[in-house]
């Protein structure tokens, strides 16, 4: 792993740690404040609204501008975002810092991916610099709930005060500074003019792709397994009495397997194909979340947890790598602002029904019926292994 690859990670983690961290306080204080789980649904659910619309535009301005000015745009939406919660910790306010940190964290994943996918020359590398590069999200899981809840909980002098939850939201107000100046010392790939008969094009011909749609499907199924577990174990352990940072440590168990089973997949990436291990997720996260509303308490909601990240944090490099072998390199940034689009379209959609039936049939069902998707779900990478993927990939 080169020194450029390592800042685009630490600016990854910077600006990321911040919407995860506004994503665990919101519903906190939400709840704090007396609101629904319906209102905390929707509250969620703003985490992806921005990037619903903003994503594929925000995938074209890469594929024009590169990695840098994308980054800063999003640097200050972010900044602005937790900075007005610090300032007036309301409802409303929450909700407009929800668009802000969210849309901020998906235009600046997108310009992230596409850059290092740009650098890479074969399958191997491909999914080698994804994996280091998924160790990012990983690792900001962690770092923003468990910082955030640490100040909540303490910083306030009792637990869960109006100062905790302040302080908080200034923290996560200073993080996207880091990833300003990570990446101002980064060098700019290459900008490929498209071809002549591409230049016609829209983004929706590449649904027209049918691996490109498979892979749209099984990453909706996956990103249903991430978002019942972030929108959930808040409600479950507010409703077994945990306190704010037991929650974020949960939340942060999750996140620390997801970037320890990223760490071996380099080490693998010669002897791994992507369809095999995103096939054997599939099977194992469904297995999981039939098993996880029976946990008890604390311990064994964390132990689910880790064994959850181990095995949904190995797909995120397998799908990065899929996407820049199934869609042509000069549009990389479109196929990704589409793909992020499609699965936070999901995610507005998802938390929102979650607060629903989670308030009718309670919280078990919700993670019985996300099992029973992403295990149903399961054809899909081989379908991919076996049907779309080339044998060779071509770079800029």
């Amino acid at each position: 792993m080169n020194a450029a690859l390592l800042r685009l990670i630490g600016a990854q983690i910077s600006i990321h740690a911040c919407m995860t961290g506004m994503r665990m306080a919101t519903p906190l204080l939400a709840l704090r404040e007396g609101y629904s789980a319906a209102a905390v649904g929707f509250l969620l659910a703003l985490f992806a609204l921005t990037q619903v619309f903003l994503s594929l535009p925000a995938g074209r301005y890469a594929d024009r501008h590169g990695l840098k000015r994308p980054l800063a745009l999003s640097v200050g939406a972010a900044v602005l975002g937790a900075g007005a919660a610090a300032a007036f910790p309301l409802y409303p306010v929450l909700c407009a810092a929800a668009l802000l940190t969210g849309g901020a964290s998906g235009a600046a994943i997108i310009a992230l991916q596409r850059h290092v996918g740009r650098s890479a020359h074969d399958k191997t590398q491909l999914r080698k610099v994804f994996s280091w590069l998924a160790i990012g999200p990983a690792v900001s899981n962690f770092l923003g709930p468990f910082a955030a809840g640490l100040l909540i909980d303490y910083a306030g002098g009792q637990a869960a005060s109006t100062t905790g939850f302040r302080a908080a939201f200034v923290l996560l107000a200073l993080l996207p500074l880091a990833a300003w100046l990570l990446s101002r010392t980064v060098q700019e790939t290459p900008q490929d003019a498209a071809p002549a008969a591409a230049k016609q094009a829209t983004a929706w011909d590449l649904f027209q792709n049918r691996g490109f749609r498979r892979l749209l499907l099984m990453n909706w199924a996956l990103s249903s397994c991430w978002d019942v577990h972030t929108f959930v174990v808040p409600i479950l352990g507010h409703e077994r009495g945990l306190s704010a940072s037991v929650i974020g440590s949960i939340l942060g168990a999750f996140a620390i397997a997801a970037a320890a089973i990223r760490l071996l997949v380099p080490l693998l990436s010669e002897r791994i194909s992507e369809w095999q291990v995103v096939f054997s997720a599939m099977v194992l996260a469904s297995l999981l979340f039939m098993l996880y509303p029976l946990m008890p308490g604390a311990w064994s909601m964390g132990a689910c947890s880790v064994l959850l990240g181990l095995v949904l944090g190995s797909v995120q490099p397998m799908v990065m790598s899929m996407i820049h072998q199934i869609t042509p390199p000069h549009r990389h940034g479109e196929a990704l602002g589409l793909r992020m689009m499609a699965i936070n379209g999901s995610s507005v959609v998802m938390p929102m029904l979650f607060g629903t039936l989670g308030t009718v049939v309670g919280v078990s069902a919700l993670f019985w019926a996300v099992g029973a998707v992403v295990g149903g779900s399961a054809r899909l990478p081989w379908l991919l292994g076996r049907e779309d993927l080339p044998e060779h990939i071509s770079t800029p």
